[in-house]
């Protein structure tokens, strides 16, 4: 590509867009002028498939709007485009949903991804948390056991061992 050309695309590509794969059910807020009059129109379905890349990059969202299937397109990064939420992920193993065009009710549906067991980031965060100083963690761990009341502890372990004993 002529770097004059990819120059002038940079200045069009959109960098706050959130991550989504197909699969995912998406709710784009769309620009829409009526007269002199614009307002915003949000369109919700399920992500069947993203193709391109840049500037050229575009989505396709299907839902069902009164028993009707409605697909749209969108260009990525198109300036009618306020904003982009991703609502729910979901776990498919297809790049392209187009086998959902023939499903209908419940059929149709594509389930949620677990993401609580997918999560690396809290791993990540674990991993790097400041550890504590060892001798202050030992000093709390006796607080803790001063404070269970061992009399209590040695009660309740006499009166189980004389509940087996008899």
């Amino acid at each position: 590509m002529d770097p004059r050309i990819a120059e002038i695309e940079r200045g069009y590509i959109q960098e706050a867009l959130p991550d989504f794969a197909p699969g995912d059910t998406i709710r784009v807020r769309v620009r829409v002028r009526e007269g002199q009059k614009e307002r915003l129109q949000p369109f919700e379905g399920v992500c069947i498939g993203r193709r391109g890349a840049g500037v050229n990059a575009t989505f396709t969202l299907r839902r069902v709007s009164g028993n009707v299937g409605v697909e749209r397109i969108f260009p990525l990064h198109s300036p009618w485009i306020a904003d982009i939420e991703v609502v729910r992920r979901g776990d498919v193993r297809r790049a392209k949903l187009y086998y959902l065009r023939e499903r209908v009710g419940k059929r149709a549906r594509v389930r949620e991804r677990k993401w609580w067991l997918d999560n690396d980031d809290a791993i990540v965060e674990l991993q790097a948390a400041p550890e504590s100083d060892p001798e202050q963690v030992s000093d709390q761990a006796d607080e803790i056991d001063d404070d269970a009341g061992g009399a209590a502890a040695e009660d309740d372990t006499d009166s189980a061992a004389e509940a087996l004993t008899e």
